[in-house]
């Protein structure tokens, strides 16, 4: 299993127990809010490289 499928399982995993324990609408803000505080995160160069091998990636 490479590394990014572990992190994938990993995140799935904890999703499903933050859905048990906590009200939907909490765990959604969580889903949500990480990758985006991620991305805030990042310098203006690193979103842009980001936004370019994305649009790399989807024009295949």
């Amino acid at each position: 299993m490479s590394k990014n499928a572990k992190i994938a399982a990993g995140g799935v995993a904890v999703g499903l127990i933050l859905l048990v324990w906590l009200p939907w609408w909490v765990s959604f803000l969580i889903v949500v809010g990480v990758p985006v505080a991620a991305y805030l995160a990042l310098d203006p160069s690193q979103r842009r490289r980001l936004r370019r091998v994305t649009r790399k990636e989807l024009d295949r």
